[in-house]
């Protein structure tokens, strides 16, 4: 087994920026004449307990976890690692069925080999430990339906990466073990970024 030099990279917080399409009332919106009472079906998304109704854009802070690793220090990462974050959304005031879209990107771009490599959708139900089935992440894209009930409960959509380690592995031993120097002199996390959409389904 090869030995590496690794300096490990300081991982503080993923920062992550949410879209919210905003102009979604217009897709159930009618024109009525006379005393008719229609009542609006409910429009409310949270996303970590953020309501991002109405915001075009906002800004939330997550902190990753990392999977236990004897050779690697604790809150941190370096080849080899792995972890995930968690993405709640909360649709409880939501009254119609909609889609998700979320595109992620790693936003240091010196880190080739960090690798968001799948997800798996929690529901409301989920303890941790319970067995997770994960589905392959295309192209960083993830995206989906929650089709309406009486009650739409919350979620979780659980993104796994790593920091991939392999035969074709971008990254060789010198430039892991540079990228690791200049990030613990600079203190530098790692960000990646989710642009998260909603719509409303139409049929």
């Amino acid at each position: 087994m090869r030995t590496k030099f690794k300096i490990l990279m300081v991982i503080s917080s993923l920062a992550f920026t949410l879209s919210l399409m905003s102009n979604t009332y217009s897709r159930y919106v009618a024109d009525v004449d006379g005393d008719i009472e229609l009542l609006f079906a409910k429009w409310q998304i949270l996303v970590n307990d953020s309501d991002i109704t109405n915001n075009t854009t906002t800004s939330i802070n997550i902190t990753p976890v990392m999977e236990e690793n004897i050779n690697v220090a604790d809150n941190t990462i370096a080849p080899s690692s792995k972890g995930y974050f968690d993405i709640e959304v909360d649709p409880s005031n939501v009254g119609v069925s909609f889609n998700y879209n979320i595109t992620l990107d790693v936003v240091n771009e010196n880190l080739p080999d960090l690798i968001i490599s799948k997800y798996a959708i929690l529901d409301s139900d989920y303890i941790e430990g319970d067995q997770i089935t994960t589905t392959t992440i295309l192209n960083n894209i993830i995206n989906g339906t929650v089709d309406y009930t009486d009650t739409l409960e919350p979620f979780k959509i659980r993104v796994y990466f790593e920091w991939y380690e392999g035969a074709d592995e971008v990254m060789d031993d010198t430039t892991d073990t540079n990228i690791g120097y200049e990030a613990t002199l600079n203190d530098t996390s790692l960000l990646v970024n989710a642009t998260i959409s909603f719509e409303q389904k139409i049929n």
